[in-house]
């Protein structure tokens, strides 16, 4: 209370109560109420407990309207983001849905000294889900500097990677993502039908089926595929990738991973077991798919994910 305050510092509660009020009228100190469904803790609990994992946010589904919900999960995104951002900080980040939830819903209080640069290519599909268009909405809401990555996420082949790599250019993009203090992606599945990897031009959806059935792959993250296990599979596929590797991503010291809706628990179960992220953003249906699946492993229980009745966006 403003008496404890007082006690605490030598001054009169009136004289506190006066210096809170300059504080709010300048701007350095705001009073926001959530209500106690703002993140449901018994998940983010769980999923800290369980997983070698830092933060965990998870939010409600309140809201029926998908858009609605995909907004919540920006805005719980972006006030994570705003929360750990510093002057001279560089982000990096990737395409998707849940990475252009969260440029979208940042509403930045000042100018930030930053810079921002893509940590893969760019993929066909949405203009506003491009990795190149996030990078400069990110920057120009933060008041920041963007850099683009010319090239297209996914070759034909190892040897045009390689021929990618080595122009300039997109060698000095890479560098600067290499130097991220923070890296925003999501987390993606390998269904065909939902899959954003099939949007990538070298890839089809047989390939999809042919990564799920003969190694076991469960999702993608950064265009990587890994397994149940966390474990990277399908090679062939992952050398022919243009952007940072699972090696490179994990010397930065702040990984933020974005996605949510039950049809993702199995993806996130796989990206948490491999450690890839330092932070979950996440929805209540996600986070308890993801628990569902870790009894199940754990104690045998047969537990499993419900999937949705209805194929949710």
């Amino acid at each position: 209370t403003q008496a404890d305050v007082g006690r605490r510092l030598g001054l009169s509660t009136a004289k506190v109560n006066r210096l809170l009020q300059q504080a709010r009228q300048q701007g350095m100190v705001e009073i926001i109420i959530h209500t106690p469904l703002q993140h449901v803790l018994e998940l983010e609990y769980r999923l800290k407990a369980n997983f070698d994992i830092q933060e965990v946010v998870v939010i409600p589904r309140i809201a029926e309207d998908a858009n609605a919900h995909v907004h919540t999960l920006g805005r719980a995104g972006a006030r994570y983001l705003l929360e750990h951002l510093r002057d001279g900080d560089i982000i990096g980040i990737g395409g998707g849905i849940g990475a252009h939830s969260v440029v979208q819903a940042l509403k930045s209080p000042r100018a930030y000294d930053i810079k921002v640069a893509p940590i893969l290519g760019g993929v066909q599909g949405r203009a506003t889900t491009d990795v190149n268009y996030l990078a400069s909405q990110l920057a120009e809401r933060l008041g920041g500097e963007a850099y683009r990555l010319h090239a297209p996420a996914f070759v034909d082949s190892r040897d045009h990677r390689d021929v990618l790599l080595s122009v300039g250019p997109i060698q000095e993009i890479l560098n600067i993502a290499r130097q991220a203090n923070i890296v925003l992606l999501g987390v993606g599945t390998v269904e065909p039908d939902e899959s954003r990897l099939v949007e990538f031009t070298a890839l089809s959806a047989e390939d999809m089926n042919r990564i799920a059935k003969t190694c076991g792959g469960v999702g993608e993250f950064g265009a990587y595929v890994f397994v149940i296990e966390g474990r990277p599979c399908a090679e062939e596929f992952a050398e022919r990738v243009v952007g940072l590797s699972l090696q490179e991503l994990e010397h930065i010291p702040i990984v933020i991973g974005v996605a949510a809706t039950a049809a993702k628990a199995l993806p996130l179960y796989g990206v948490l077991r491999g450690g890839y992220l330092h932070t979950l953003i996440t929805d209540e249906a996600a986070a308890q798919g993801v628990l569902h699946l870790f009894d199940r492993d754990l104690y045998g229980s047969g537990v499993g994910v419900q999937q949705p009745a209805v194929k949710e966006t």
